[in-house]
């Protein structure tokens, strides 16, 4: 019986999800947590005072100083209507913060010198040293796991943490709303400093830079999390938690306000999404969309019927022209690059891993989410995103 297929009665999620679970009615645990955040994170009037509060709050830490707050940005959706948001709507000064790991759409690059002109933002890239960054795709790729973004993931997360420590700023913004993303199932996509450190000690062959407050490179471990959280006492914020925020309505203002340009799909800032979607669909049998586009149903977003049709068709971000250039960028012919991709599909399980500790610290966890020390879907995604 376990290995017949079900889907979710509600969204899209399916059985192709490792650690999914359904009820008597027929949704899906995923669902469940959707309804326990939206519980947690009304909207409304609730949303406005904790959103109110939260402002106050960046603005008394920022007093005195040049920023209020970190706000990373992408060039896509999200990050830019929350740039536009927290200036031209809360009176924010935040400083503009981008991770380049030389993979970025030049669209996305365009809107995000667009926006902060506009605003009159200041934004900081950090580019990440290419040969790190490089070796680090070429070893997940070796490592034969789904959550090949790994690398990109850690270097978003610590340049935010690095700039925030560098200029004394305690407050992060991230532009994510788990009504219109969703969280990703553990197995899909595993965030972890130890993880990668041990994939790239096993298939890395450039030695990582060491860590430096303002400088972390590619380090983000418990200690590293440690240190931002309690020594510098650096909290993230989850704005659009609280926002009514319509991805629908959203293109039509950014693109009267600060003349943004869609870049094509959703993740499409990241020009190596294409290989990502193109490998986890051909090697993992996993399809990204399933978690967003029912994180979207549930929102009343978009329809059941329309979401189940679109994953009938492969994903546009898959895009040959774009694969190919990326694996030329990385240094591989397409043959390596093939032979480095047929080896049996595995997960962050087969590598050592801070997870039998981060279970074990399940409820110091949950506090830190709650007091946004971590951010607030970290519990969530540890414990209730599958297995």
């Amino acid at each position: 019986m376990a290995d017949l297929y079900q889907q979710c009665n509600r969204c899209i999620m399916d059985t192709t999800v490792p650690g999914i679970r359904f009820d008597a009615r027929g949704e899906c645990n995923f669902c469940a947590l959707h309804d326990k955040m939206d519980r947690a994170c009304p909207l409304g009037e609730a949303g406005e005072r904790h959103i109110e509060a939260l402002t106050a709050d960046m603005k008394r830490q920022g007093r005195g100083k040049r920023y209020d707050c970190v706000l990373g940005v992408s060039g896509g959706r999200d990050s830019s209507f929350t740039l536009w948001y927290c200036v031209v709507k809360l009176g924010l000064r935040p400083l503009a913060v981008h991770f380049n790991d030389g993979f970025g759409n030049p669209i996305a690059g365009e809107n995000m010198a667009k926006a902060c002109r506009k605003l009159g933002v200041e934004m900081r890239t950090i580019t990440s040293d290419w040969r790190e960054s490089k070796d680090l795709k070429i070893a997940f790729l070796k490592a034969s796991v789904p959550d090949m973004e790994e690398g990109t993931d850690v270097g978003i997360a610590t340049a935010l943490y690095g700039v925030a420590a560098k200029e004394g700023i305690q407050r992060i913004i991230i532009g994510q709303s788990f009504r219109t993303e969703g969280i990703a199932p553990l197995s899909w996509n595993y965030l972890d400093g130890k993880y990668l450190k041990a994939v790239h000690k096993q298939f890395g062959t450039v030695p990582l830079r060491p860590w430096k407050p303002a400088d972390p490179g590619f380090h983000l471990d418990l200690k590293e999390m440690f240190y931002y959280a309690f020594i510098r006492r650096i909290k993230t914020v989850t704005l659009l938690y609280h926002l009514d925020y319509v991805r629908a309505d959203v293109d039509q203002l950014l693109q009267q306000e600060l003349d943004w340009v869609n870049p094509g799909a959703h993740y499409f800032d990241d020009l190596y999404q294409s290989v990502i979607y193109y490998l986890n669909r051909t090697k993992f049998n996993i399809d990204r969309r399933l978690f967003n586009y029912s994180a979207l149903v549930r929102s009343g977003q978009m329809s059941r019927l329309n979401a189940l049709e679109k994953v009938r068709h492969i994903n546009s971000i898959e895009d040959e022209k774009v694969i190919s250039l990326c694996i030329k960028r990385l240094g591989l012919s397409r043959e390596e690059f093939e032979q480095i991709v047929a080896t049996p599909p595995t997960t962050f399980r087969s590598y050592p891993n801070n997870y039998a500790l981060i279970r074990r610290l399940r409820w110091p966890i949950k506090l830190l989410s709650q007091f946004r020390l971590i951010p607030e879907s970290a519990h969530d995604k540890y414990f209730n995103c599958g297995t």
